[in-house]
């Protein structure tokens, strides 16, 4: 398989004059990025970096950014990126852990470098305006003539190292070969069914692997990367109408932004024929409305995480709501039965367990960066543990119901706070809600649910609500808190553990006092 740099190369022969990047009012073909690539090669080895070095990267969706991910692969340099908005000591985490030989950041993260202790003591590379006069110009290494880079590692070589969230424990670095990635970028393509010439919203962070598999798959068809430094609706619906964007992959949470904006009525979102998500699972209700608001001709839910990109997909995720589909095409998926380290303990149709992948897939990682616990944890003869729970209905298809951490125990029965949360999603007084277990002293836990309302509603309504729906009883919340938002992470997902822990401000309304059964 070609390394990274090689493919990106093929797409430069094969499209030299297409639009590969926009951002702002800079827009670069493939031929003319390439040269900008070619030059920060140089660059590199003039500062003494060489292949296998990591360099971490503090940066916004950006132009820059992008051609800092490709000059990396042709240099053979493991590119690390890091949220932006990472503190201090978080950075002296991350350039310790990875070891990096260098660090790139700009204006809205010199802050955090600059107080970075252990950043003093490395090559910096400032993007844009810099206070540090010891940092090396971006722009004066892009600036040079060069001539044209050659990929200099083979498709077994290092990539890319993204972190986990570390939301549980301390983040976990998860290197991807340049074979992982580009396999992974293959199948992007082909399960969006994506064309040549597609355009996407490059809004998904860079540090975050839908912003990257997006980054990939768009160099592949000969696609444009239009940048979103940072999330704004207005912004985004604006980036689509003038540059007509064609597909969009997102998370829930900026889906329901960008439907939710006031000026989404009067939006021109008709070149956008491909919505794709990812990241978390989506609401009945936030899927039937981008159904109706985009129509679009295909609807992805793609499940997938930074270690094994893919696990499933479903195409038509309007047509089943809550269906996350069959293995991707370079996958094995299995449900194995909750507290089990077997693969061969799989649970029945319809059982809740956890869900399972392949480590053999061609899009997988090998395990995490110098962590041989959290490998003992979730790798179990040749299979990766996600800690996701689901089942698998009659039809063969995976529904994900949330995270064995999640999991509600109330009564002596489990319930999976996602099917709550797509219930109550159907009410039109809900725009948002979340779902977790609170301690009780009879109950053990009882399910709480967290709701950010449009208009006036009571949790008498909502119960019955709930009543009529369907739901089984015994997973009707017991507590209603009424919230102005729900807490979510910088891309987007849900914070349940700041609801569990009482750490999250909100006021709580008086318990709607329903009896278990």
């Amino acid at each position: 398989m070609f390394d990274l740099g090689t493919s990106l190369l093929a797409s430069v022969v094969r499209d030299p004059r297409a639009l590969a990047i926009i951002d702002g009012d800079k827009r670069l073909t493939y031929r003319e990025w390439y040269d900008k690539i070619s030059a920060l090669v140089v660059a590199f080895g003039q500062l003494g970096l060489k292949p296998g070095d990591h360099i971490l990267t503090s940066l916004q969706n950006r132009w820059e950014a992008a051609t800092l991910h490709w000059a990396c692969q042709f240099a053979g340099l493991v590119i690390t990126p890091v949220n932006w908005r990472a503190k201090a000591d978080e950075i002296d985490f991350y350039l310790s852990d990875s070891q990096a030989r260098t660090i790139v950041y700009q204006d809205i993260s010199a802050e955090a470098v600059e107080a970075s202790t252990i950043a003093r003591g490395l090559c910096r590379i400032a993007v844009g305006v810099s206070r540090d006069d010891k940092a090396v110009s971006f722009a004066q290494m892009i600036d040079g003539q060069a001539d044209d880079a050659a990929p200099c590692v083979s498709a077994d070589a290092w990539s890319i190292m993204l972190y986990t969230s570390g939301t549980a424990s301390r983040p976990k670095g998860v290197p991807r070969r340049h074979c992982a990635e580009r396999a992974a970028g293959v199948a992007h393509v082909a399960q969006n069914m994506y064309g040549r010439g597609e355009r996407t919203l490059g809004v998904m962070p860079l540090y975050h692997t839908m912003g990257v598999r997006s980054l990939i798959a768009m160099s592949l068809i000969g696609g444009t990367f239009v940048c979103l430094p940072r999330y704004d609706a207005a912004q985004a619906l604006s980036a689509i109408a003038r540059e007509r964007i064609t597909n969009l992959y997102l998370v829930p949470t900026l889906y329901h932004d960008l439907v939710h904006h006031p000026q989404f009525e009067q939006a021109d979102v008709s070149s956008v024929r491909k919505l794709g998500f990812a990241g978390a699972p989506m609401t009945d209700g936030l899927l039937r409305k981008l159904d109706e608001a985009f129509k679009p001709e295909l609807f992805v839910n793609h499940y997938g995480s930074s270690e094994i990109y893919t696990f499933t997909v479903d195409q038509k995720a309007a047509a089943k709501p809550g269906s996350a589909g069959r293995a991707g095409i370079n996958q094995l998926i299995r449900v194995v039965k909750l507290g089990s380290r077997s693969a061969i303990e799989i649970a029945a149709s319809g059982e809740e367990g956890e869900i399972i992948a392949l480590l053999g897939s061609e899009e997988a990682f090998e395990g995490y960066w110098q962590r041989p616990d959290a490998d003992a944890k979730s790798l179990h003869d040749g299979w990766y543990f996600t800690g996701d729970t689901g089942f698998v209905d009659d039809d063969g298809d995976l529904f994900v119901t949330g995270r064995v951490d999640d999991m509600i125990i109330t009564g002596g029965e489990n319930v999976s706070p996602v099917e709550i949360e797509s219930c109550l999603s159907l009410h039109p007084a809900i725009s948002e809600v979340a779902v977790v277990g609170l301690p009780d002293a009879r109950w053990g836990k009882v399910v709480t649910a967290f709701v950010k309302r449009t208009s006036a509603v009571e949790a008498p309504e909502l119960d019955q609500f709930c009543r009529t729906s369907g739901l089984a009883n015994f997973k009707r919340p017991r507590r209603f808190v009424f919230v102005d938002a729900i807490p979510k992470s910088p891309v987007g997902k849900l914070l349940r553990r700041l609801l569990v822990s009482g750490e999250y401000d909100a006021e709580q309304q008086p318990p709607s006092n329903h009896s278990q059964n």
